[in-house]
């Protein structure tokens, strides 16, 4: 079977909701030093390659929402889909105090082989997908890490990243999701915004498209159980967060 740098689930679901996980998979195609990146199993199962539980969650969410879902099947290590390519932390040479051996040489002509072969046909398909959907909201997925080395421990259990240029139904979210009592909730944490040249800024606020990008907290998403958990309650926030806003 031929290697595809992505894999879309329900390209025919009919909902207004795109369901994209940019980091779902830490796979590293052979053609890149054999298929290893020069850093152990440990690592390549932390965050720095992949988001923890984000495919699981996405896949589970779409089918409940009747979506499509929109997966890499790359290791963000290899080269980031939710970088601009003009972004120095496109393709990692450190992340989070690991060195990523088969990285610290790549030169130019690398890193467009890998935009050519990876990068860009998932950007393309993601945009087919949401071209498709005159009224689209772009969901994408993300997980973070408990704990950065030498950090603080991260309090939310969940944020929401939105940038200004079209907030409604992030801002929208955070106000819902707010009312849940058992619930931290980061707005703009723990990240800040959106990078010029990201996912979401590339595929909705160019177009002035509703989204909302959601970190989860990897604890939370690490089994097959709490996937499912938060899937169903994220169905039922973004349900209630369209009804009330009538975007």
């Amino acid at each position: 079977m031929t290697y595809q740098p992505y894999t879309v689930y329900g390209a025919d679901r009919p909902a207004r909701w795109l369901i994209t996980c940019d980091h779902a998979s830490n796979f590293v195609p052979p053609e890149i030093n054999g298929g290893d990146l020069g850093i152990g199993p440990a690592d390549m199962n932390r965050h720095i390659a992949y988001d923890i539980g984000a495919r699981g969650t996405s896949l589970i969410l779409g089918e409940l929402l009747n979506a499509p879902v929109i997966c890499s099947n790359f290791s963000r290590l290899v080269i980031d889909p939710n970088r601009g390519t003009d972004d120095p932390t496109l393709v990692m040479r450190l992340y989070d105090g690991t060195i990523i051996p088969a990285n610290r040489h790549v030169d130019a002509a690398e890193v467009q082989r890998r935009v050519d072969t990876y990068y860009q046909p998932y950007h393309d398909a993601l945009a087919q997908l949401a071209d498709a959907r005159p009224d689209v909201i772009l969901v994408a997925m993300h997980s973070f890490s408990p704990k950065l080395n030498g950090r603080s421990p991260r309090p939310w259990e969940i944020g929401i990243l939105h940038a200004p240029q079209e907030d409604r139904f992030g801002l929208a979210m955070i106000d819902r999701l707010r009312e849940e009592s058992d619930l931290t909730v980061g707005d703009n944490e723990p990240y800040a915004g959106h990078l010029p040249g990201d996912s979401v800024d590339q595929h909705a606020l160019r177009q002035k498209r509703l989204n909302a990008l959601i970190e989860l907290r990897q604890d939370v998403i690490a089994t097959e159980e709490g996937q499912a958990h938060w899937a169903e309650r994220l169905a039922s926030v973004l349900t209630d967060t369209l009804n009330r806003t009538g975007l």
